[in-house]
C-alpha cells in the first residue's frame, strides 16, 4: 500500500514538473513572439505597412521632428487661411450710436475679407450701411453711407481695389430687429459685406 502511495506521489510530482516546464516555455515563446511582432511592425512603418500604421508613424514622428523655418511659415500661412475662412462666414460688423468708426474687435474680420478680396481680384462686394430708427430718414441714410464708406476705406488700406467694392445705404429701412430698445438698436447699427 505504501508503494502505491509513493508511486502516486512520484507521478503527481512528475506531472507538476512537466506542466511547469510547459508553461514557462509557453510564456517565453509568447514574450519572444511579442518582441518579434513589435520589431516587425517598427520596420514595416517605413516599408510595406498598412496605411494606419504609416499614419501612426508619421504622427508620432511629426511631433518629435523640428520644422524648418520655411515649413513653419507654410504652416502658419495655412493656419491663418483656415482662421480667415472661418471668419469670412461672418459678414456683419456693428457700430456705436451715431458713429461710423470701425471698432477694433472687427479688425481681424475685415482682414480676413481683405485677404480674400486681394487674392481674388475678380470678386466684388457690396457694403450695405444700416442704422437704427432714431434720427430723421435723411440723416440715417447719410450715416449708413458713412458706415459703409468707412468699411471701404478700411479694406482699401489693406490692399483691396476700389473697383471691387460698392456702397449702398439703407439707413433705418431694413432693421434686423423691429423693437425700440437699446438691444435692438445695437443690432441694427451695422454694415454688411454682401458678395
Amino acid at each position: 500500500m505504501q508503494h502505491k502511495t509513493v508511486m502516486k506521489g512520484v507521478i503527481l510530482s512528475a506531472s507538476m514538473l512537466f506542466l511547469a516546464a510547459c508553461s514557462s516555455t509557453s510564456d517565453e515563446s509568447t514574450v519572444d513572439e511579442r518582441r518579434s511582432a513589435e520589431a516587425g511592425s517598427q520596420q514595416s512603418i517605413g516599408s510595406g505597412a498598412t496605411e494606419s500604421e504609416r499614419r501612426r508613424g508619421v504622427e508620432t514622428g511629426a511631433a518629435d521632428r523640428v520644422l524648418t523655418p520655411e515649413e513653419e511659415r507654410a504652416q502658419a500661412r495655412e493656419e491663418r487661411q483656415q482662421r480667415y475662412a472661418d471668419l469670412r462666414q461672418e459678414q456683419t460688423l456693428y457700430f456705436d450710436f451715431d458713429d461710423a468708426s470701425i471698432r477694433g474687435e472687427f479688425a481681424e474680420l475685415l482682414a480676413a475679407h481683405a485677404d480674400y478680396l486681394t487674392r481674388n481680384p475678380s470678386v466684388t462686394v457690396v457694403i450695405e450701411g444700416h442704422t437704427d430708427e432714431r434720427g430723421t430718414p435723411e440723416y440715417n441714410i447719410a450715416l449708413g453711407e458713412r458706415r459703409a464708406k468707412s468699411v471701404v476705406d478700411y479694406l482699401q488700406s489693406l490692399g483691396v481695389s476700389s473697383r471691387q467694392m460698392s456702397v449702398v445705404s439703407y439707413g433705418e429701412e431694413r432693421p434686423v430687429v423691429r423693437q425700440s430698445n437699446e438691444r435692438a438698436w445695437a443690432q441694427n447699427r451695422r454694415a454688411i459685406l454682401v458678395y
